[in-house]
C-alpha cells in the first residue's frame, strides 16, 4: 500500500505528460474546425456571390418600408437558397466548396508555421502602445499576404464553380480539371486574378481595424469606468463591422474579376462587361451603384423607380 502510494504522483504527472496536446494534435483539431466552419457557411457565400456577379433569378417584390415608401424586395438567403436546391437539390448549395476547405487548411498551416517563427524571434523590448500596435499589424499584414498568395488560386476556382449556376456550365469541375483548364487557357496569372483588390481590401481592412480600435481605447475609453476592460474587448469587434463594409468594395470587384472574361457566362456580356483591369470594374459598379452589391443579402431593396418596368 505504501508502494502504491508514493508511485501515485509520479504515476500523475506521467498521465499528465501523456495527455497534454502536442503541436500536431493541435493543428489537426483546428484544420477539421476550420474545415467545419467552412462548410457549414458555404451556402452563404454561395449565395453571396450569385448576387455579387448579378445574378437574380427570381422575381422581385413590390412592398412599402414603415414610412410608406415603395420598393421591391429582392429575394433574400432563404428564397435564394430555396431556388438553388430546387435546381440543383440540396447538394447544389455546396458548389465550389472542395476548393475552399483546402485553401481553409493551407490559411491554417501558414499562419501556424510563420507564427511559430515569430516565437522564436520574439524578443522582449520597451515600446510605446502605438508602436506595439503598428509592428503587430505590420507581422499581420505579412501573414495575410502570405495566406492570400498561397490562396488565392484556390479562391478563383471556387469562384468560377460557383458562378456556373448562371449559365449551367460544367466547365469547371473538380479541383484537378479546375487546374488543368485554367493553366491550359490562362497560364499561371489565371489563378491569381482577382488578386490585387483583394490584398488591397485586406490590408486596409486590418490597419484601419486596428489603429481605430486603439485609439478608442486610448483616448474615449476612461480608466475611471467600471467596465473599461470590457469595453475595450469588445471594440475591435465592432470596429470590424465598421470597417468590413467600407472595405467590402473590395471584395467585391476581386470576386467579379475571377470570374471576368473566362468563359462563363457570368463574366462575359451581355450578363457583365469584359473588364480590361480591376479599376475598370471598380469604375462601372461605382456608375452603376453597385460597389456594394451583394453585401446584404437578408434584407434587400431597391426603390421602384430603378426598375420601373415592375411597376406596369
Amino acid at each position: 500500500m505504501m508502494e502504491s502510494s508514493e508511485n501515485l504522483p509520479g504515476q500523475v504527472v506521467d498521465v499528465e505528460r501523456d495527455t497534454a496536446p502536442t503541436p500536431v494534435d493541435v493543428d489537426t483539431t483546428v484544420l477539421l474546425l476550420g474545415a467545419g466552419v467552412t462548410a457549414i457557411t458555404h451556402p452563404l457565400l454561395y449565395v453571396k456571390l450569385l448576387i455579387q456577379v448579378g445574378h437574380e433569378p427570381l422575381p422581385p417584390t413590390v412592398g412599402t418600408t414603415m414610412f410608406g415608401r415603395r420598393v421591391l424586395y429582392l429575394p433574400g438567403f432563404f428564397s435564394y437558397a430555396q431556388h438553388i436546391v430546387k435546381v440543383d437539390g440540396k447538394r447544389g448549395l455546396f458548389r465550389g466548396l472542395s476548393p475552399r476547405i483546402v485553401s481553409s487548411a493551407i490559411s491554417t498551416v501558414v499562419r501556424s508555421k510563420v507564427k511559430q517563427m515569430e516565437l522564436l524571434s520574439k524578443t522582449d523590448e520597451l515600446q510605446s502602445s502605438l508602436r506595439k500596435v503598428v509592428k503587430e499589424t505590420s507581422h499581420e499584414m505579412i501573414i495575410q499576404c502570405l495566406c492570400r498568395v498561397a490562396t488565392h488560386p484556390f479562391h478563383v476556382m471556387s469562384v468560377r464553380c460557383m458562378a456556373q449556376f448562371v449559365g449551367r456550365e460544367v466547365k469547371y469541375s473538380g479541383m484537378f480539371r479546375c487546374v488543368v483548364r485554367i493553366f491550359k487557357e490562362e497560364g499561371v496569372t489565371g489563378f491569381y486574378v482577382g488578386l490585387i483588390p483583394h490584398v488591397l481590401g485586406e490590408v486596409l481592412f486590418l490597419w484601419c481595424c486596428n489603429l481605430l480600435a486603439h485609439f478608442i481605447n486610448t483616448y474615449s475609453v476612461d480608466e475611471s469606468f467600471s467596465q473599461a476592460s470590457a469595453v475595450r474587448g469588445y471594440t475591435k469587434f465592432v470596429m470590424g463591422i465598421a470597417v468590413s463594409v467600407l472595405t467590402y468594395p473590395f471584395m467585391l470587384v476581386a470576386d467579379l474579376m475571377a470570374v471576368n472574361n473566362c468563359g462563363l457566362t457570368a463574366g462575359l456580356p451581355p450578363h457583365s462587361p469584359i473588364f480590361k483591369s480591376w479599376m475598370h470594374c471598380w469604375n462601372h459598379l461605382s456608375q452603376k451603384g453597385h460597389l456594394f452589391r451583394g453585401s446584404s443579402f437578408f434584407s434587400r431593396r431597391v426603390p421602384v423607380t430603378s426598375l420601373p418596368s415592375i411597376e406596369n
